[in-house]
């Protein structure tokens, strides 16, 4: 080894101990953005070494390194762009193109390593099964990951899709990219094969993300998540990349324990949503539907849930993707912020898998500014629903649902929030109409529950107007 070789392998192993030490910080919402910026730092780092080294190492054309300069000049941009211009309610759909971007790109790597090789020395074992993952798990990131995407952007419908024979199809799929990715493997650097693989993977990828339901949508961001790092971490192998095999490998361990999390947070297996997801799409509605039966519903107006909160010690929020839909973050810290002047305790009620990621409900609450301290997780706001006042509800549906005690529904086994063992219960949605589930509520009918049927925005700036009527000044 040159004393050059040494020093960059040196650097590498700086950059991979930046990773780990901001892994380990992205832990605590506190210190998560502290964390962001030295695992960045880290990767910058280990890409400058990379382009050192080759420089200094590869005999590349200038066409080779001007399409390198203008390709990361242009996902630069986009990525400092887009970052700083997203809405809060759209971070999801970003996770997933970024998510579908790191895994094309691994697989990229790999088929053109494999591609470069093909006319000349047969690969040995070391090179070719990892490059043949790379295409199958990076190609499957892919398309997932553009379908997940479009599912939470809503260009592809939110419902879980399929047709008959859909997963005998995706069986199919699955075992011609790993039979022809065998071959490819066995026979030698046959492009062909390669390509059967990559086709095959990305229907696969396609077929995987279309079944699922927007109930299962956390978890499988996550999932792709997880697969972008291990594709990463098989580009690293095939290129002989220590930082991308240390990189992938965090970021697909990081991802599949996350993923195991949330499935367990919804007492679902990943096997069982990866075969078939579960959950209808979002409704539209913005008033309760005619159709149902109100009877035994007791509806609120903004002033009745405003005197409930202004007499109250004890308040927590539950927020859901109600709220986040109708980016409504910064009205519901100002009504928090309004009754703790007051002083009343407020909390905010944090279910792992409310929203459309992991952490969306922290994310959204943290753009408001809302203290960290007062995000309760599952466990911790289970205890503080039995001294509660009033629990409000915004735009979650299936995370409190009672139901999940009882065996034999969707829901049945799913670790939820407490919401019913707090005094009294206001919900704040546009109707009726069941969560991703499919199922219906049977606390929206509790005698002492209110429904207050609005859009989340407009509903708590009006609870916030008339709270104001009620509050000492």
């Amino acid at each position: 080894m040159t004393l050059f070789a040494f020093v960059i392998g040196v650097v590498f192993l700086a950059a991979a101990t930046l990773f780990v030490v901001g892994l380990h910080l992205m832990r605590l919402p506190s210190t998560a953005r502290r964390g962001n910026l030295i695992s960045a730092g880290g990767m910058a780092i280990a890409v400058i070494a990379t382009i050192v080294f080759s420089l200094v190492t590869a005999n590349g054309s200038w066409i080779g390194w001007l399409a390198l300069v203008l390709g990361a000049a242009a996902g630069a941009a986009f990525g400092i762009v887009r970052a700083r211009t997203v809405k809060m309610t759209d971070i999801p759909q970003l996770v997933s193109i970024f998510n579908a971007v790191g895994g094309g790109a691994a697989a990229a790597v790999a088929f053109a390593d494999f591609v470069l090789h093909s006319s000349g020395l047969r690969l040995d074992l070391t090179s070719s099964i990892p490059i043949v993952l790379d295409v199958v798990i990076g190609s499957v990131t892919f398309s997932g990951s553009l379908i997940a995407a479009g599912k939470l952007q809503g260009v592809i419908s939110g419902s879980p899709i399929t047709f008959p024979g859909a997963r005998i199809v995706n069986v199919l799929a699955i075992v011609i990219a790993l039979a022809a990715g065998v071959f490819a493997i066995v026979v030698g650097n046959n492009v062909l094969l390669l390509v059967v693989v990559l086709l095959a993977s990305l229907l696969f990828g396609v077929l995987m993300v279309l079944p699922i339901g927007g109930a299962d949508a956390p978890v499988i961001v996550s999932l792709l998540n997880a697969f972008t790092g291990l594709a990463v971490a098989m580009a690293g192998f095939a290129i002989n990349n220590q930082a991308l095999i240390i990189a992938g490998a965090l970021v697909g361990a990081a991802g599949t324990i996350l993923t195991l999390q949330m499935a367990k947070a919804m007492n679902r297996s990943v096997l069982a949503i990866v075969l078939g997801g579960f959950g209808t799409g979002d409704s539209s509605s913005s008033a309760p539907d005619d159709a149902q039966d109100l009877s035994n519903v007791r509806e609120l107006t903004a002033d009745d849930v405003a005197v409930q909160l202004a007499y109250a010690q004890h308040v927590m929020i539950v927020p859901g993707y109600g709220l986040a839909a109708a980016q409504a973050q910064h009205e519901i810290a100002e009504l928090a912020k309004l009754l703790l002047a007051h002083g009343i305790d407020v909390k905010y009620a944090i279910h792992p898998v409310a929203g459309r990621m992991p952490g969306h409900m922290n994310v959204l609450l943290a753009e408001a500014n809302v203290p960290y301290e007062q995000m309760l997780q599952l466990d911790e706001a289970n205890v503080a629903f039995d001294n509660c006042d009033v629990a409000l509800v915004v735009g979650a549906n299936d995370v409190y649902n009672p139901d999940a005690r009882k065996p034999g529904n969707p829901v049945s086994g799913m670790p939820i929030l407490d919401v019913d063992h707090a005094k009294s219960v206001v919900i704040l949605k546009r109707s009726m109409r069941p969560g991703y589930a499919g199922i219906s509520n049977p606390l929206f009918t509790d005698p002492k529950t209110g429904m207050f049927f609005a859009d989340a925005k407009k509903g708590i700036a009006d609870i916030t107007a008339a709270v104001k009527e009620y509050v000492p000044s």
